[in-house]
């Protein structure tokens, strides 16, 4: 009966008639009630003004400090067929012991002697390249020959065709002498026939004096022949000249290319060669890579390819190993809104899985079972969840971490903010408001007010 009718029932019934009136109206009830609800609510209220450290929470998994600590799976880096095993799951292994033998499944690399034969190859091969190179050689002797035998053979050419020239010069002369004697002969002739006919000479002078103009035209002749044929001399010396450059031209040509052409055979037998050496050094690698060994010191996790005959590809996981010795560190992730409140070397309290732990988030100083760490990096990028990836190195000011904890075992991080009333971190919270900005101790702090 709430008595809230515009009726009211207490005008029209006596409520202390009735035994639980007696009970509920009672003064000391009220005195005890009052007394409970004053001290609740001072109590509430002292509360309200107690300090609450405001945190940013994430979770995350166990992982290792360095790149190189953290679990792998070995690969071969070529197609096989597994042998034969030497580890067991769990074994404790050190770097470089041998994991397990693979075989070959190609059929090019089926040979037993395989790189004996490309051995033998190279070496003949490097055989030809010698004597392309002293075909080489002998052709440039032969070239320097033909070049001297060239310069010789101008040379005498050249003496020749100047002596053409002299005796052309001296049979021009000779010529002119013949020239003015047939004259004289004429002129005697003449004069001779005149004197006959006059009766001083006889005419066995005349006869003699003609015979002699006829002996001077013969030599005329003679000379001219004489002239036209070391004229012709001359010719046939420049002729020859050019003949003889010609030829040795032609000759040196031949030789130059023939040396070419073995410089160009004995260029592509030096790159078969050094394709050769290429496959017969890929050819040991690979022999090596029979055999695949532990990449670093770690225990065998699993062997994801097991068996005996088991055929792989190249680049294909065959068995996990987690290195001995590594740094524990905790990856966690925060969203974008709280990724301005993170800095590095930010102080964080880590709470690891199946490690008993009571923490209250706002009051570290008596939570219970978590351990100090600090971000040591942030995250560039968003992850594909939407969060950021911190990564967590332990507080070496703070308590050590278990040695029983395990890499990738669960774990649950408080980033610690400011301290703020907890009337105010209530406010913020139905009011959605982030946490307030700030940063650490050495760099300009600023808040920005929830309230604006």
């Amino acid at each position: 009966m709430l008595n809230i009718s515009n009726n009211p029932v207490a005008k029209k019934i006596d409520f202390s008639t009735f035994k639980s009136s007696k009970n509920i109206f009672h003064k000391n009830y009220y005195k005890s009630l009052n007394k409970f609800l004053l001290v609740f609510g001072l109590l509430g209220l002292i509360i309200l003004f107690l300090p609450w450290t405001q945190n940013i929470t994430g979770k995350g998994i166990v992982t290792t400090l360095t790149l190189d600590q953290r679990p792998q799976d070995i690969q071969s880096q070529i197609p096989g067929r597994i042998e034969e095993w030497f580890v067991r799951e769990g074994d404790l292994v050190q770097k470089g012991d041998t994991i397990l033998r693979i075989s070959e499944i190609k059929s090019e690399y089926f040979d037993d002697r395989l790189i004996e034969r490309t051995n033998m190859q190279i070496n003949a091969k490097t055989s030809s390249v010698n004597a392309y190179q002293y075909k080489v050689e002998a052709l440039n002797r032969q070239i320097v020959a033909l070049k001297q035998e060239r310069v010789l053979k101008t040379a005498q050419l050249q003496n020749k065709l100047l002596q053409s020239k002299l005796k052309v010069k001296s049979d021009s002369i000779e010529f002119e002498a013949a020239k003015t004697n047939i004259k004289i002969a004429e002129r005697q002739y003449q004069r001779t026939v005149t004197l006959e006919q006059e009766g001083i000479y006889s005419v066995k002078d005349v006869e003699e004096k003609r015979l002699k103009l006829q002996e001077t035209q013969a030599k005329l002749i003679s000379q001219e022949n004489k002239l036209l044929a070391a004229k012709n001399e001359v010719l046939n010396a420049e002729l020859e000249l050019t003949r003889i450059g010609a030829a040795f031209a032609d000759k040196i040509s031949k030789s130059q290319s023939d040396m070419f052409t073995a410089k160009s055979s004995g260029y592509d037998a030096e790159v078969q060669v050094s394709k050769l050496e290429n496959s017969n050094s890929n050819y040991k690698v690979r022999n090596s890579l029979l055999y695949v060994t532990a990449p670093q010191s770690g225990f065998i996790n699993k062997a994801i390819k097991g068996g005996i005959g088991g055929t792989f590809k190249e680049g294909e996981s065959l068995v996990g190993i987690m290195p001995q010795k590594y740094d524990l560190a905790v990856e966690t992730f925060v969203r974008p809104i709280d990724l301005p409140l993170l800095h590095i070397d930010e102080k964080v309290r880590v709470q690891f899985d199946g490690w008993p732990a009571i923490v209250f988030s706002g009051w570290p100083n008596v939570s219970y079972g978590t351990y100090g760490a600090r971000v040591i990096a942030i995250e560039r990028f968003i992850s594909s969840n939407g969060m950021y990836r911190i990564l967590l190195a332990p507080d070496e000011t703070d308590h050590t971490w278990p040695e029983a904890v395990r890499v990738g075992s669960g774990a649950r991080t408080i980033a610690l903010l400011e301290d703020v009333p907890i009337w105010y971190e209530l406010w913020r919270q139905l009011n959605s408001f982030p946490p307030n900005y700030y940063q650490p101790e050495g760099g300009t702090k600023g808040k920005s007010d929830a309230k604006k």
